[in-house]
């Protein structure tokens, strides 16, 4: 073990990963990242994904061939498992049982190991469960090539293909975070457990903001895109719009711009109460919009009936009228310098922007290099190479550079001599009591929009107790704190209170006190200037940990560490909207709410649990950090490394993407649209000779005329009993209306794949359908489910109550506005 991994939060924990492709592998180099003995199991001859991203993927591993078809090899499996702590596979359920590796068979030697199991679809799913789950598969069954957004939608493009991982990433995040819970709930119980993650499950958390439906949402929420669906289906006109078309349905703050060198820029200014403004400032625009009356409101939380106008500035959308007064001054202004010469000025003025970028271009940009977000190391195999830097790491006192080591070989008895024998365990709880990984720890939340909140409401599912503490007076529109808030404030109290004053400090002073974790989506800049620096902090609570997550950090500080950002201008940088658009002059924002975000806030709430370990196990307090610039590179996987002789950045890209070769794309039947996936050419020239083509020469021609004949529920008949993956695409709603629940319950045993459930708010006036947190599904412990958010405010009595405040004490400070116990007079505006 080196000094650098000794130092390492896992340092001695043993982890053995039978993972193939990306979804098990990730999770497992995450582990490795984080300074686990990771031994990955592979066929004889190597991975069987014979691609350059495993070289990414089986970073400071030690490689050990096995023949798991042999008895010799099973027997070499089964005695690394006795001795491992964490076990990770990725295969259809029941193949695991089959090879003797089960969970049950290695559990009564080691009672102590914590099996993650990472299917494409659930082994409680009838339907899918021994389904070929192709990464595609799990996306086309789960709505994602089908609800690929507002855009989409106006374009009348379904379905539409996109070459991002997501449901590996996802699902592997979720993994990690099951194992590391699970872990340190081990230091107390002695027991580890089986956990079941299907990368389905976790693609439909990922996209929850997608499948999120509020009963008679109100019309002020609804953005230009949206109305303008509406209006075309209520007079029967055709979805048919031009990219250039679709520009003019974009909100002036939320979109690209063309710059004097052609490059384009995105900006994210939007629904802040300062960044419109701010933007306006550094373009030398302000002065002008305030003259010709652009229209503020002080209260975004009152009725929109009691407003001076239509629309506010900031507050999104903005109106018709004035989008298209902002968007002409704007991209005039944006003309007249370069795209990075306007991303510096803006990020200087802390303005969300971020030039365009190739992800080729993206892999060798400054910041990421100096920030340890893209790593340069020496390859066996493809020599010096640039690829992703931890997804999640802690924060190092001495600001080391990132190491990765390659994956070296070694034999199974070589690793078996090397592991120690026996694993010390506590004695196992024998009272019978539920168990919930997290219960007895408190959670202090501090952040706002979506990944931040990520972090607590993922959490809550296993037990702690969460206060969210916001300002009095709100930093973002109704839309952002409410509307998302609904998922992302799920089991958590609210608490208002100024602590830029006194009688607020004292407030944050004693709930820092209180907490044993802190979550924060703020730079570095924020942070210190909240007090929250570590001299401060270790003040005030030695034992807190921070967990923080900003959009371009990374494990050491670059020049770009400071600068403010969201998922949009994320993807906009790493590559992202370039690739889904199809070229640098039609760049589109991925499909979905939160492609980033939630899996930002799935990383930081990862590396909290790795610093809880740390804790626990060393009293070693660390600060837990993630990016959304990590979370940009980990859903690009495949395609995030670069190298000499590379081969080109060619994956499929834009709006008429169907899929990225003929035996693994979409097909239109006879009557509807199915998606195909084979492996290899083998599997490829097996279904040529069952349709009756030429093997040596089929292509995607030859496939769509034979496909054509024929309904598209007989050709997936067909290619499932052929064991090749196929599916009838779904969308999210579909999905969501078979498979919703009406209240909070949820056994995890009794249901499939996918889960929603519907609960009233609004003082009962109205419903919300919200994914249900059913991705994690552990055997021996419990899952607990919450309603919606509760209002903002609803439980500042309570919660000071707890601090030891007294009734006089808070109604004077709720007369003077040092806390509130509500942002507006309804749940939901109107």
């Amino acid at each position: 073990m080196s000094a650098n991994t000794a130092t390492k939060p896992l340092a001695g924990y043993r982890v053995l990963d039978f993972g193939h492709y990306v979804a098990g592998p990730a999770a497992a180099m995450m582990l490795a990242d984080f300074g686990a003995d990771v031994v990955t199991v592979v066929p004889p001859g190597g991975p069987r994904w014979q691609h350059p991203a495993s070289q990414v993927l089986s970073r400071n591993k030690t490689c050990v061939e096995l023949d798991l078809k042999t008895p010799a090899g099973v027997a070499q499996a089964k005695a690394l498992a006795e001795k491992a702590d964490v076990l990770i596979e990725n295969f259809r359920p029941g193949v695991m049982d089959r090879l003797g590796l089960s969970y049950v068979e290695l559990a009564g030697a080691n009672p102590g190991l914590v099996y993650l199991s990472l299917p494409g679809f659930a082994s409680t799913d009838n339907e899918r469960a021994n389904l070929r789950a192709f990464e595609a598969i799990i996306s086309a069954a789960s709505g994602q090539f089908t609800d690929m957004g507002l855009n989409r939608v106006l374009m009348g493009i379904d379905p539409s293909f996109s070459p991002l991982t997501l449901a590996s990433a996802y699902g592997s995040v979720l993994g990690l975070n099951a194992v590391l819970f699970a872990l340190h709930d081990r230091g107390s119980s002695g027991l580890g457990d089986h956990i079941e993650v299907p990368l389905a499950s976790a693609l439909m958390e990922g996209l929850a903001y997608n499948s999120q439906r509020v009963q008679d949402y109100p019309e002020r929420y609804k953005s230009p895109r949206e109305k303008e669906i509406e209006r075309r289906l209520e007079k029967g006109m055709p979805f048919n719009l031009s990219y250039a078309e679709l520009q003019e349905f974009l909100d002036p703050f939320y979109r690209s711009y063309r710059c004097s060198d052609g490059r384009m820029i995105y900006i994210v200014c939007a629904s802040h109460v300062d960044h419109a403004k701010r933007c306006l400032q550094v373009l030398g625009l302000w002065d002008e919009m305030k003259a010709l009356g652009i229209p503020e409101e002080d209260d975004w939380y009152k009725p929109t009936s009691e407003w001076a106008s239509d629309c506010a500035l900031g507050h999104y959308p903005l109106s018709r009228h004035w989008a298209d007064i902002v968007s002409r001054r704007i991209a005039e202004v944006f003309a007249t310098d370069t795209a990075f010469a306007w991303e510096q000025k803006l990020g200087e003025g802390r303005v969300p922007a971020r030039a365009h970028r190739t992800t080729q271009e993206w892999l060798h940009t400054e910041h990421a290099l100096r920030a340890d977000l893209i790593v340069e190391r020496d390859d066996p195999v493809l020599g010096t190479m640039l690829s992703p830097g931890p997804m999640a790491w802690l924060r190092d006192p001495d600001a080391r550079k990132t190491t990765q080591e390659p994956c070296k070989k070694e034999s199974a008895s070589a690793v078996d001599l090397r592991w120690p024998a026996t694993l010390p365990r506590r004695a196992p709880l024998s009272d019978g009591r539920e168990r919930l990984w997290l219960k007895g720890m408190n959670i202090l939340d501090m952040t706002n929009v979506i990944a931040g909140p990520t972090i607590a409401s993922f959490m809550a599912r296993f037990g702690p107790d969460i206060v969210k503490l916001d300002p009095v007076k709100p930093t973002f529109d109704p839309w952002n704190t409410i509307v998302f808030g609904m998922q992302a404030g799920r089991g958590k109290r609210s608490v208002l209170a100024d602590v830029r004053s006194s009688e607020g400090r004292e407030i944050l002073h004693d709930l820092i006190r209180w907490a044993d974790l802190i979550t924060i989506n703020a730079v570095d800049r924020q942070v210190d200037g909240l007090g929250l620096d570590e001299a401060a902090l270790k003040e005030i609570n030695p034992n807190v940990i921070l967990c923080q997550v900003d959009a371009f950090g990374g494990p050491v500080r670059g020049p770009m560490s400071d600068h403010l950002g969201y998922d949009d201008t994320v993807q906009a940088m790493t590559g992202v909207m370039i690739r889904f658009g199809g070229d640098r002059d039609t760049p589109e924002e991925h499909a979905h709410f939160g492609t980033i975000d939630v899996l930002g806030g799935f990383l930081a709430a990862a590396a909290a649990g790795a610093a809880l370990l740390l804790k626990r196990d060393r009293g070693i307090v660390r600060r837990a950090r993630s990016s959304l610039a990590a979370a940009g590179q980990l859903i690009q996987i495949p395609f995030m490394h670069d190298y000499q002789g590379r081969e080109a950045f060619n994956e499929p890209a834009g709006r008429d993407a169907l899929g990225a070769r003929a035996g693994y794309r979409f097909y239109r039947a006879k009557d509807r649209w199915f998606f195909l996936a084979t492996a290899n050419d083998g599997e490829l020239r097996k279904l040529s000779d069952v349709l009756g083509l030429p093997s040596n020469e089929v292509d995607e021609p030859q496939l769509e005329s034979v496909f054509r004949t024929m309904p598209a529920d007989h050709w997936v008949r067909i290619l499932q009993e052929l064991d090749l993956g196929a599916v009838v695409p779904s969308s999210i709603a579909e999905l969501r209306d078979r498979y919703r629940v009406d209240g909070n319950r949820m056994e995890l045993g009794a249901i499939g794949t996918y889960a929603f459930q519907r609960h009233a708010i609004d003082s009962g006036r109205r419903w919300v359908d919200l994914f249900a947190p059913c991705s994690i599904r552990p055997l021996k412990s419990a899952i607990t489910t919450y309603p919606p958010a509760e209002k903002y405010g609803a439980s500042t009595k309570a919660v000071l109550r707890e601090l030891g405040r007294g009734d006089d004490e808070l109604d004077a400070w709720i007369r003077s506005r040092r806390v509130s116990t509500s942002w507006s007079a309804d749940y939901l505006p109107e």
